[in-house]
């Protein structure tokens, strides 16, 4: 690969923000005129316990470089437990993600209220930071067995 095209390289990044907090954090940044890296694409679910491992398995398979979730802090979640039931199960996906071989810095939880308009610039920033570091990820497609 040419070195200009490698400079050019940008990641695609993947956010599923609960609507009650992260989302509102996501619209406040906006509001204020705070940017974040145009890389983040954001899909606005009801509640980070919404969000079906499969939905980052699928994200990694159509290309995406990184994921990230973002949910209401724990003890504000709209649905009262809903992001404890997140944490759990994330758990369980980053251990299945680390046995197909895929980095566990490629997936990130975040707690992310409304009133943190400049939290959720600052984590968008830093994780695209992070993953820019480590470069294009192999696709799910890539490690399925081949004749």
């Amino acid at each position: 690969m040419p070195v200009n095209e490698e400079k050019e390289w940008k990641p695609k990044i993947i956010a599923f923000c609960c609507n009650w907090c992260s989302y509102s954090g996501a619209d406040l940044a906006g509001t204020n005129r705070l940017s974040y890296p145009a890389e983040v694409k954001i899909i606005r679910v009801p509640c980070s316990c919404r969000i079906n491992p499969m939905f980052v398995l699928r994200a990694f398979q159509r290309g995406a470089d990184g994921v990230i979730l973002c949910g209401c802090h724990p003890g504000d979640c709209h649905y009262m437990t809903g992001n404890y039931h997140t944490r759990r199960r994330m758990t369980l996906l980053f251990s299945m993600l680390d046995y197909l071989g895929i980095e566990k810095e490629r997936t990130r939880v975040e707690w992310v209220s409304a009133a943190e308009g400049q939290r959720f610039v600052d984590v968008m920033d830093s994780f695209v930071e992070e993953i820019t570091k480590l470069g294009r990820s192999r696709r799910l497609g890539d490690l399925r067995c081949r004749n």
